[in-house]
């Protein structure tokens, strides 16, 4: 099958990999052009546009930054929207404001086109490993269609969430405030540990083998007290983008969530003191 792949970051690329490797001829686009080098050369074609990528595919895999770039790879002249065929399918990896997925869908309807709303769970080394979870919603018969490419892209795990397409993005959502949320109390518990004269190793080693014996305990535990934070699997900044994400949703449905406007502002101070391009682990760093 005739794939198209925009969006070649640390997670991008590996997922991307896995789609090739599971015999799919990839067209790929990256504003970076050299990040393509890995897929190109494995028998990729690099593509100068995302209209160019567009007249060659069917079906599109994009993974960008924010709700933005997404904006921007979807509208305009050089936009998927206007160069995809009727019936293409654009499968949308992106941590986005749910709103925004709802109304990029509708512009693909309006061109007989469809959108399936596909975030995705887990580190680059998850992806490599093809222990992703994808959740996904959307259309019912393009969701039963495209599922099989979520398993070839690196998916241990596939979540169906239904017609609404912004059920997917508002789940990511959720799950990423956890993550953050797990984040500063592992990193508050260690800061804790320290200044008691307790070795925080030793701390966690019993509790990742106790009461927090999953990998995202056992992972993010290593990474904070180590710190790990070079290179980073998912940048400080973008996690201040997702926990500002998560805030306007939860105005958007009138909830109130004083743990996330705490998460916020601890992910602000950090990519105000310089630190943007750090793992968003680091924000342990800021207490």
């Amino acid at each position: 099958m005739k794939i198209g792949f925009i969006g070649l970051g640390s997670l991008g690329t590996p997922i991307a990999i896995n789609l090739q490797e599971s015999g799919h001829m990839l067209f790929v686009y990256n504003r970076t052009k050299s990040k393509t080098q890995p897929l190109t050369s494995k028998g990729a074609i690099a593509c100068e546009s995302i209209a160019a990528l567009a007249k060659e595919c069917k079906i599109v895999f994009s993974i960008v930054s924010d709700d933005a770039a997404l904006k921007s790879i979807s509208e305009g002249n050089d936009g998927l929207i206007n160069n995809l065929e009727k019936g293409s399918i654009h499968i949308s990896m992106s941590t986005i404001l749910p709103q925004t997925a709802k109304n990029i869908s509708e512009l693909h309807t309006q061109q007989q086109q469809h959108y399936i709303s596909a975030p995705v769970f887990g580190r680059p080394e998850m992806a490599m490993a093809r222990k992703l979870n994808f959740v996904y919603s959307g259309d019912q018969a393009i969701r039963s269609e495209i599922e099989p490419l979520l398993q070839n892209a690196g998916a241990s795990g596939v979540w169906d969430f239904g017609n609404d397409v912004m059920a997917a993005n508002t789940v990511k959502l959720c799950g990423n405030f956890l993550i953050a949320s797990m984040l500063e109390s592992i990193g508050e518990s260690v800061n804790l540990a320290k200044k008691s004269n307790v070795d925080p190793q030793k701390m966690w080693d019993m509790l990742t083998q106790t009461l927090f014996n999953v990998p995202l305990y056992k992972n993010y535990s290593n990474i904070v007290i180590q710190q790990k934070f070079t290179p980073p699997a998912f940048t400080a900044k973008l996690g201040l983008k997702d926990m500002k994400l998560v805030l306007e949703q939860a105005s958007i449905v009138n909830n109130s969530m004083p743990l996330a406007e705490l998460l916020r502002n601890n992910m602000q101070k950090l990519v105000d003191s310089g630190k943007a391009e750090l793992d968003w682990s680091a924000v342990s760093m800021s207490q």
